[in-house]
């Protein structure tokens, strides 16, 4: 042990430096793991923000339609293609 440094074979430093390996790679909650728990809560907390957004925007266009019968009518034949029976329908798309 003459030929190595004093400060390699010093015991506390070698269980530190296994303390830290040990926490960094091989524990349950290792450095990896917890990058993708974090990359996966960002994901969800968007989602979340979306779904919040598109119950607002549902509350207000069922607000619409209960106080507007003309709205009905309206949401009726954009949304789901209704007509009236002397009526013809062109779909026009955009590109």
């Amino acid at each position: 042990m003459k030929f190595l440094p004093r400060w390699i074979t010093n015991k506390y430093l070698i269980a530190s430096l296994f303390f830290l390996a040990w926490l960094l790679f091989f524990d349950h909650n290792d450095l990896a793991l917890q990058y993708k728990r974090n990359r996966e809560s960002s994901e969800l907390k968007k989602k979340a923000a979306w779904y919040r957004q598109r119950i607002l925007d549902t509350r207000k266009e069922v607000n619409a339609l209960r106080q507007n019968a003309s709205s009905i009518e309206k949401v009726a034949r954009e949304k789901y293609m209704m007509k009236k029976d002397n009526e013809d329908i062109f779909i026009i798309e955009e590109k």
